[in-house]
């Protein structure tokens, strides 16, 4: 499709997807969210892509839902589920559902959605300086996309709390002394320190991550013993597979690896 709120481009492997409504601090749209989708579907199905980043145009990262104008936010009051989240402008593709690692780089303010999103992410690199609200509560509504588990289960119940119940605003040094981000940065480096850590998946087997992507999302609200199960049956599984091959090869000859699979094709049925 032709994107408008959001501009996506592809360099060596790399997809950067940009939110792009800075004069709005990209503050987000029905058009975002069906664009963030797109884009995701595509990048998943594209096996010359091996990571992605997300960032903002500008000085916020997203500013949450825009409340005003023409691209409004809308609450939803059709009776259909499937046209109420369009209409509540929810992605139908989040970034945990696709098999490539997806990197958040907050470079900016990241309120309401703007956060949540950011936490269906894979890995995060934060702003010192960033402006953090989970607001939700401030505005009479609940926090959505799945951030009552990814919160609770990624910093504990105790700080979840905190933040979600009272939507207080944080910087985003504080979000990564939770844990909710690998790093705090100065604002100018957030991006470069995203495409660098992009950059370490070009020496990973493409479909290895994205078992291992699954498996980590699904950990959220498995037991151990059922993702134990899982894991030893997909064990047996890749051992047998052309990369595992390729692996202790390249490895035993000092080479760099040349792999074989597709993460598009080869992820198993294991996994369903």
């Amino acid at each position: 499709m032709a994107y408008t709120d959001i501009l996506l481009n592809i360099d060596e492997g790399i997809a950067t997807i940009t939110l792009n409504r800075p004069q709005a601090m990209n503050s987000w749209t029905q058009q975002m969210a069906r664009e963030l989708s797109a884009a995701m579907y595509s990048l998943d199905k594209d096996d010359s892509v091996r990571a992605v980043v997300i960032t903002g145009a500008g000085k916020a990262f997203c500013a949450g839902a825009d409340l005003s104008g023409e691209t409004a936010f809308k609450l939803g009051e059709t009776e259909d589920e499937e046209t109420r989240r369009d209409s509540l402008a929810f992605p139908a593709v989040m970034p945990w559902q696709i098999r490539k690692p997806v990197i958040a780089a907050i470079n900016g303010h990241a309120i309401g959605v703007g956060i949540t999103y950011a936490m269906n992410c894979d890995i995060r690199f934060v702003a010192e300086e960033a402006k953090i609200q989970f607001a939700f509560v401030r505005r009479g509504i609940t926090p959505e996309l799945s951030s009552h588990v990814i919160v609770a289960r990624v910093a504990g119940l105790s700080r979840a709390a905190d933040l979600m119940l009272t939507g207080r605003m944080i910087k985003g040094r504080e979000l990564a002394e939770m844990g909710l981000a690998s790093q705090a940065l100065p604002a100018d480096k957030v991006l470069p320190a995203a495409l660098e850590r992009a950059r370490e998946f070009h020496k990973t087997a493409p479909v290895s991550v994205a078992i291992s992507k699954r498996l980590l999302w699904e950990g959220l609200t498995s037991t151990v013993a059922e993702i134990d199960a899982k894991e030893f049956r997909i064990f047996e599984w890749v051992c047998t597979q052309p990369d595992a091959f390729e692996g202790v090869d390249s490895f035993l000859k000092k080479r760099e690896p040349q792999w074989k699979m597709s993460a598009s094709r080869d992820v198993p049925d294991l996994l369903k």
